[in-house]
Parts: structure tokens; C-alpha cells; sequence
């Protein structure tokens, strides 16, 4: 596991000594004039699903996940299969793909830890055996800027190369820490292999995570004395990341932002919300009596989003990747209360 100091600089020219190739894996696909195919994990999500749209015209696109592909388009092959499992590694071993993007990672707060291990960590431990083992030209893998942790000593914006202190006051974020720290590794241990990290800032549409869920509260509970700076970028510009990640060349860690940062009160503004100021105290009181009788989803340590600052410096993915936010504030916060299904 690569520690803070091993984390690869996208686009840096970083030369890393090669290691023996393995005998046992087959000969490495190298990336043609059309692209390959490419696996998307957990591709029934809302992001997986607009991103099989955007690429199924122009390559063959592989699903896994065990839900339901609604409005599936026909060209696209979907195996409701888990990844852990020999099935799996059959779709890798009879198909020639040029790359995989991992979206597949649990994110239930009330999921046990054993469960969020088995399905997070072992899972994507299983994917790079398939990545390593088939020679795939490129892994993508979603992560998110959560890992680096609201603190109140946090600066401004967080560089790349900011440690990873996600976990250190919300345990639930352990498993997205030792799946970014695993595909750090995995990076330095084979070169071949194009391994990009990106880690967006909150994710904003018709998703279904905590910032958006949030959001969408007709009154949202504030911290009195706490009014914290906010990025948020709109879930398509999330998939074009994604997309730009895939081109040929591409490898590294990308903090992946959106428009310019907003005041929480201001976001809560515009969208129209009222809003029901408490204290610290009386909030993560309050939060823990609700989630002990099942009464919200939201776990007490979330607080500490709407606490302290935590928001990313994204100068390398518009430098590297040619990225930049098609969706101003406006349109990324309205996307909120969309009732689309992809």
C-alpha cells in the first residue's frame, strides 16, 4: 500500500523501473486507432448508466453489476454477476478489452463493515487480479476529495498530494481510502498498466448520496457558528472526466471539481430551502438518536461536512486531462431537483 509520499504525479514524466512480466497473464492488448471495448462496475448506478450512453456509439461497453439495467441500450452487454466471483473473470478472459472504469463501490452507511469490506476492498482487490492478470491498457477507478476529510485545519484548497484523513474522524470512509491507497499501489507495481485516480468533489444530481440528499430537504439542518465553503460539480461533468480519463497516455491522481465555491447558506439559498440553524452539540445529539431508531440516513460523523472546509485544487486534471466544468453553478445546483431517471 503506497503511503502519502508514494502518491504518482499525473502527467509528470515520473520514470518507474519495470518489473518482470508475468508469466501466467497473456500477451498486453495494446490500444488501437478504434477503441476497445471497456468494463464499466456498477454501471446500473446513475453515473455508470450515463456513462455506458455517452460511450456505447463509439465502443463496446461491458457491464457488471447485479441490479437491474433499466432502458439498457441493445448494444450494450450487461452480466448481472458479482465481480468476486470465477463468472467474472470469464467476461476478462474471453473479451479483449482496453479498459475498465470501477464505479462499483458500496456506499451504504448503515451496511455492516464486514459487508462494506467484502464488497468494497475484496471486490477491487479481485478487479486488479483481472486488470493484472489480462493485461488491460488502462484502469479507471472513481474515488472521491471525501478522502481527504473536512478538518478544521485543512487549507484552502488540497492538492493531490494531500494525505488521505478521510477515515480519521468517519470510519465509513475507510473502505474508499484503502480502495484510492490500492489503486496507488497498483500503479507503481505495473507500469503497463495506465492507472488514473479521480477524486470529485461533491456530486451533485439526480444521485443518490449525502450531499445531494442533503440538499434536497425542504429544511436543511445548519451548524450555528459554522458556515463552511462548498464545491459541488454536476454528475455529467463527472462522466466527462471519466471519458477524458480514458484517452491514451492518461495516468495519475485528479482532484475533479466543479464551479467556483459557495458559501453552504448561499447554496441553500438558491435552491430555495429554509433552513434550521442548531448547535453542534444538539445536532450530533440529535442525528444519533434518529439513526439508532432508523429515522434518517445520515450518520452523526457527517456533520463534519457541513463543519469544516474541504475542497480540492483540480489544476491538474483542467491541465492534464483538458477538463473543465461545462455546468455553472446554477445549472449544477438546479440538477438537484431533477426527477430523471438516468
Amino acid at each position: 500500500m503506497a503511503t502519502a509520499s508514494d502518491k504518482p504525479a499525473p502527467g509528470d514524466g515520473l520514470r518507474v523501473e519495470r518489473q518482470r512480466p508475468d508469466r501466467r497473464a497473456g500477451p498486453r492488448r495494446k490500444p488501437s486507432d478504434t477503441p476497445g471495448a471497456v468494463v464499466i462496475t456498477g454501471i446500473c448506478g446513475r453515473l455508470g448508466r450515463r456513462l455506458a450512453r455517452r460511450l456505447h456509439r463509439e465502443r463496446l461497453v461491458i457491464g457488471l453489476d447485479r441490479r437491474e439495467f433499466r432502458d439498457r441500450p441493445s448494444d450494450v452487454e450487461h452480466h448481472a454477476v458479482d465481480i468476486r466471483r470465477s463468472k467474472a473473470r470469464e467476461i476478462f478472459r474471453r473479451s479483449a478489452i482496453d479498459a475498465v472504469v470501477h464505479l462499483g463501490v458500496m456506499h451504504d452507511p448503515r451496511g455492516g463493515s464486514e459487508v462494506h469490506h467484502a464488497w468494497n476492498v475484496v471486490a477491487f482487490q479481485k478487479l486488479l487480479d483481472w486488470v493484472r492478470s489480462y493485461r488491460i491498457p488502462k484502469l479507471v477507478l472513481l474515488s472521491s476529495a471525501n478522502v481527504y476529510g473536512p478538518r478544521p485545519d485543512n487549507p484552502q484548497f488540497l492538492s493531490e498530494d494531500a494525505p488521505l484523513l478521510g477515515a480519521d474522524r468517519f470510519s465509513d470512509i475507510r473502505d474508499l481510502v484503502e480502495l484510492d491507497m490500492l489503486a496507488q499501489s497498483f500503479f507503481w507495481k505495473h507500469p503497463d498498466t495506465e492507472t488514473v485516480i479521480l477524486r470529485p468533489t461533491n456530486i451533485v444530481g439526480t444521485v443518490q448520496n449525502a450531499a445531494s440528499n442533503y440538499l434536497r430537504l425542504k429544511v436543511v439542518p445548519t451548524l450555528m457558528g459554522f458556515d463552511p465553503m462548498v464545491q459541488v460539480v454536476h454528475q455529467d461533468d463527472v462522466v466527462r472526466a471519466i471519458e477524458l480519463a480514458l484517452a491514451p497516455g492518461v495516468r495519475g491522481i485528479f482532484n475533479v471539481a466543479g464551479p467556483a465555491p459557495i458559501a453552504l447558506s448561499k447554496a441553500i439559498k438558491r435552491l430555495g430551502r429554509a433552513t434550521l440553524p442548531l448547535p453542534h452539540t444538539v445536532a450530533r445529539a440529535g442525528l444519533e438518536r434518529l439513526w439508532k431508531f432508523r429515522m434518517t440516513s445520515f450518520p452523526a460523523p457527517e456533520l463534519d461536512f457541513i463543519r469544516y472546509v474541504c475542497m480540492v485544487d483540480d489544476r491538474r486534471a483542467r491541465e492534464v486531462l483538458g477538463y473543465s466544468p461545462r455546468f455553472d453553478l446554477g445549472a449544477t445546483l438546479a440538477s438537484i431537483d431533477e426527477e430523471r431517471w438516468v
